[in-house]
């Protein structure tokens, strides 16, 4: 199971299901926008958080306009955090997760939520790997109750691994290796990342997948799998009173068995060349272009880097009313779709990319020098004022929706918390945003979109060259979607 990284908003941009609207009644757009920032307001306020003798962090988000909660654990572990040549692990280990323990047989926990109307999922990232159930608030202490065994009493066996083992490289076979795109982004992120683990997928290497045994899932449990290396988010209809005598009674009787340590990775040299990746398969029937560079996280950047690297982001492609789309989309006709994005959400440093794919008579280069133009306008020239207030308004709109998730809100809180940073951070991120100006702007685009410093891929439907065009281009205009990053479900 994967997940896709992306800037602080997409943690909660993949919530999936929104259980609870304010009205039934149509309701004028700045009324509901106003009831949604105070809501949010009360959520930030009512936010708590503790931990659990054993070193199980615990946050509660109160929300109460529906009788639905989500249980989120957060194991503060990822793809980035193997062992050198165990690549696939901590994904194949999410897998392992749904097997029998010492108390309860294989799949009970699934049926039992099943049965009451729940839902459940898993998925792994470069930084973390989070196990969540959404389901009634009475079934609250069901959830932690399994939750909380097979952080213990997991039961591994050799028959076991060897059957998800297959299941985990079929998975690799369907979603990778049948897939140019994901091949491409694969030898993308190896070129973009040349010493740090980002550079491997999340998934795992095939052949080193392959070997993957008992020995190894034994000692990643036993490492990584322990109560002080993980968050518990509970969102919805609770209180932190209840939540803190439940886990207490659950997680709280689970032992600290081990002690990971800092997370201390490899990290990238000074990059100093432009490179570029190509890849040319029949099955593709959109060609496509991106160009990515490395760029600080919120978890790394410089105070007000993250944040402006974000805006940038918004202002250059990533909405509509952007740059990019404009010109190359709306104006030119150009593009069938092109945006910008920023991957700012790791541990680690993150990256920063612009896309598109060409319409009509154009060609991959022509849609390269098109986004490559708006780029250097923006390092030569900057932003207005009343751009980057659009440009903010936008972005800050977004997220106050987003927030109206409860699942939403757990994911935020969860992955925020997984790659170090803070619930204070949370809560001041939109005044940062706020603070961001046009100057701003203008010095991280030049600090870090240096052209020479890139990485360039070209996706075709057949062998050539990006400056000619090919037969299989679509003639549909669409926004399009920044390239997944990094999660597997």
């Amino acid at each position: 199971m994967l997940l896709a990284q992306g800037r602080l908003v997409a943690a909660f941009v993949l919530s999936g299901v929104v259980f609870a609207s304010f009205s039934t009644l149509p309701v004028r757009a700045e009324t509901k926008t106003a009831t949604l920032v105070a809501a949010n307001a009360s959520i930030k306020n009512d936010v708590s958080s503790f931990h659990l003798e054993n070193g199980l962090e615990v946050v509660v988000i109160p929300d109460h306009r529906a009788p639905v909660v989500t249980h989120m654990l957060w194991y503060h572990v990822g793809s980035a955090d193997e062992e050198p040549g165990k690549s696939g692990i901590a994904h194949f280990f999410e897998h392992l997760m749904f097997k029998a323990t010492k108390t309860y047989p294989a799949g009970e926990f699934s049926r039992k939520v099943a049965e009451i109307g729940g839902q459940e999922n898993a998925f792994t990232s470069y930084d973390y790997t989070a196990f969540y159930q959404q389901l009634a608030p009475q079934a609250l202490e069901m959830a932690m109750t399994y939750e909380a065994d097979r952080m213990e009493n997991l039961i591994l066996n050799d028959e076991v691994v060897k059957t998800e083992r297959d299941v985990v490289l079929e998975e690799r076979r369907s979603r990778v290796d049948s897939n140019p795109s994901s091949l491409l982004s694969e030898e993308v992120n190896a070129t973009l990342y040349q010493n740090h683990p980002y550079r491997m997928p999340v998934i795992g290497w095939l052949h080193e997948m392959e070997k993957l045994n008992l020995t190894d899932a034994l000692a990643f449990y036993q490492k990584y799998y322990t109560p002080n290396n993980a968050t518990l988010v509970v969102s919805g209809d609770v209180d932190s009173a209840t939540v803190k005598a439940l886990a207490e009674k659950t997680y709280g009787k689970v032992p600290r068995r081990a002690e990971p340590g800092k997370r201390e990775r490899p990290q990238e040299p000074e990059q100093n060349t432009k490179r570029t990746v190509s890849l040319a398969d029949p099955r593709v029937s959109q060609p496509s272009f991106q160009k990515m560079w490395l760029a600080p996280s919120y978890t790394n950047a410089k105070p007000g880097e993250a944040e402006a690297l974000d805006l940038l982001s918004e202002i250059l492609g990533g909405s509509a009313r952007s740059r990019i789309y404009q010109t190359l989309v709306v104006k030119d006709g150009s593009a069938a779709s092109a945006g910008a994005y920023y991957q700012g959400s790791s541990l680690d440093d993150g990256s920063f990319g612009v896309y598109g794919s060409p319409r009509g008579d154009a060609t991959l280069k022509d849609v390269e020098n098109g986004i490559d133009a708006q780029v250097a306008r923006i390092i030569k020239d900057g932003v207005t004022e009343d751009e980057l207030e659009k440009a903010r308004n936008r972005f800050l709109k977004s997220v106050i929706f987003a927030r109206d998730s409860q699942t939403g809100m757990a994911r935020i809180y969860g992955s925020t918390l997984s790659t170090g940073q803070t619930i204070k951070d949370i809560e001041e991120w939109p005044d940062r945003i706020k603070a961001v100006k046009v100057q701003d702007i203008q010095d991280v685009a030049k600090r870090y979109l240096v052209d020479s410093r890139s990485v360039t891929s070209y996706l075709m439907p057949e062998a050539g060259t990006p400056d000619k065009k090919t037969e299989n281009q679509t003639q549909n205009a669409g926004e399009g979607e920044a390239p997944a990053q990094g999660v597997v479900q």
